[in-house]
């Protein structure tokens, strides 16, 4: 797969449906808790336009017009304004361990900068080894419990890091 074959742009309405079914099938794919998840989260089925305020931005991975991937930038709800949360960020078995999933999570910490954020919170679930893994690999550091209000109760790993 050769990289003039996928695209990392910003989320276009046509896009919702492709990446709501990214997301749900790595829930059923990794045996992940359906609810008090991004699983079954309102914006899950219009992703579009749930990342339409000038504080935040959602990409996906684009591969010869499939929708692949993707991952966002938000402001951490119900918690101080300088810090956002990455969310969202799923990916097709077609894209793992090719990188792409790294140069996605480069292009949101850097969109974090840009929007002003200085630190930046994500929520996983422990299986999800290989993400966690990586995210450790960036500098973000383990929290004890969530921060803010995400509604995200079954993920059972939260981590920061400084930007």
């Amino acid at each position: 797969m050769s990289n003039d074959t996928i695209v990392i742009r910003k989320i276009e309405p046509a896009d919702n449906k492709q990446i709501e079914n990214v997301i749900r099938a790595c829930f059923h794919e990794f045996n992940i808790p359906l609810e008090g998840t991004a699983y079954s989260d309102a914006e899950t089925p219009k992703m579009y336009e749930s990342y339409q305020n000038d504080n935040e931005v959602y990409y996906v991975i684009d591969l010869k017009g499939e929708v692949v991937g993707g991952g966002g930038i938000k402001p951490l709800k119900d918690f101080e304004d300088d810090v956002c949360e990455i969310q969202k960020m799923y990916f097709s078995p077609k894209v793992r361990s090719k990188g792409f999933g790294r140069q996605l999570f480069e292009i949101c910490l850097k969109s974090a900068k840009t929007l002003g954020y200085k630190r930046c919170y994500l929520e996983s679930a422990p299986q999800l080894k290989a993400a966690i893994h990586i995210y450790e690999s960036y500098g973000f550091k383990h929290l004890d419990k969530a921060l803010g209000n995400t509604g995200h109760y079954s993920c059972g790993v939260w981590m920061i890091k400084e930007l």
